[in-house]
């Protein structure tokens, strides 16, 4: 693999020169306009994806990585999906559909998964491809999960050997990079739903092979994006309780009540950041140390609940409505 080494810094430079060029034309990009979800106050362009997918294509072309090239190509579809619903809006069962197809795709190329898998993993995949949409509300947020998560994806594969797998994780991460130069507070850019939707798929896609090919035990990849999973998870399950339509736009994601707490993007990004490494160094200590997984999963669990009690207090004690 000594040949490829050049990859993750193209996905880099690829994605800063799309951004570039896509933002010349800023009269016809698609826009994300401030709502009852926005945490921003200005119209800004959601093309953010199409940078990170252009350098993860070109790349891809040149990896062409073993076992997971078809998953990449899932990927770019649910781009391509995601971009005509920012164009010209698709209805909900349209774009469910798409994803739920995704979802069968990598289902059907991971080797050894029962069939009775299916029906667990199917909704699970759907769930994490939507994961991204719904955390992408915070300048430098998503772009900073995609960077710290796929890195960890690459470490864990090259250690286990996977040489291919590493660089696609690699890849995905570098280009995360070039779109954080727009993303970082204050952001210029937005990633949009043809980046958030296809990079949650990958997250769980990729996540499901390095378990079934025996890279990394489950819970590696469920610690690593668990800065995501954990508040996208508990906030729709507080949503269900409360009897509210979670389908609806709405700013009660827990980082979302911090930055309407006080806290900066900014702030918010760099204490995301630390978690994430912190998630990503214990996924690490896992993978070489599997019987420390019970001790593990009860510590972050006990860590993320003292998180959202605090979070919780503090927005009791601050007025605010949800």
């Amino acid at each position: 693999m000594s040949g490829v080494w050049f990859l993750p810094a193209l996905a880099l430079v690829s994605c800063w020169l799309a951004l570039n060029l896509l933002l010349r034309r800023e009269a016809v990009l698609p826009m994300d306009h401030p709502n009852d979800r926005s945490l921003h106050v200005r119209p800004t362009p959601r093309i953010g994806g199409l940078g990170i997918m252009t350098g993860l294509a070109i790349c891809v072309l040149l990896l062409r990585p073993e076992g997971v090239f078809v998953l990449t190509l899932a990927a770019l579809g649910l781009c391509a999906l995601s971009l005509l619903d920012d164009l010209r809006g698709l209805s909900v069962q349209v774009r469910f559909a798409g994803h739920a197809v995704a979802a069968g795709v990598a289902l059907y190329v991971l080797p050894d998964l029962p069939s009775w898998s299916w029906w667990l993993l199917l909704p699970v995949l759907v769930w994490m491809t939507n994961l991204y949409n719904f955390m992408d509300g915070s300048d430098g947020l998503a772009g900073g999960m995609a960077l710290f998560g796929f890195a960890s994806y690459g470490i864990a594969a090259w250690i286990g050997g996977a040489e291919s797998f590493a660089f696609l994780a690699w890849i995905i991460a570098a280009a995360a990079v070039g779109f954080l130069l727009f993303n970082f507070p204050p952001a210029r850019v937005f990633m949009g739903d043809a980046g958030s939707i296809p990079l949650g798929y990958l997250a769980a896609a990729l996540g499901l092979a390095g378990w079934a090919t025996g890279l990394w035990p489950i819970t590696f990849p469920l610690l690593v994006f668990s800065p995501f999973i954990v508040d996208a998870s508990l906030t729709l399950l507080r949503r269900l309780l409360r009897g509210e339509k979670v389908w609806q736009a709405h700013r009660s994601h827990y980082y979302q009540r911090l930055v309407r707490l006080g806290w900066s993007h900014r702030r918010l990004a760099l204490a995301e950041y630390g978690l994430m490494v912190l998630a990503g160094v214990s996924g690490l200590l896992l993978v070489r140390h599997p019987d420390w997984q019970s001790a593990f999963v009860v510590l972050w669990a006990a860590f993320y609940f003292a998180l959202a009690v605090v979070i919780d207090h503090r927005w009791k004690e601050s007025g605010l409505a949800y």
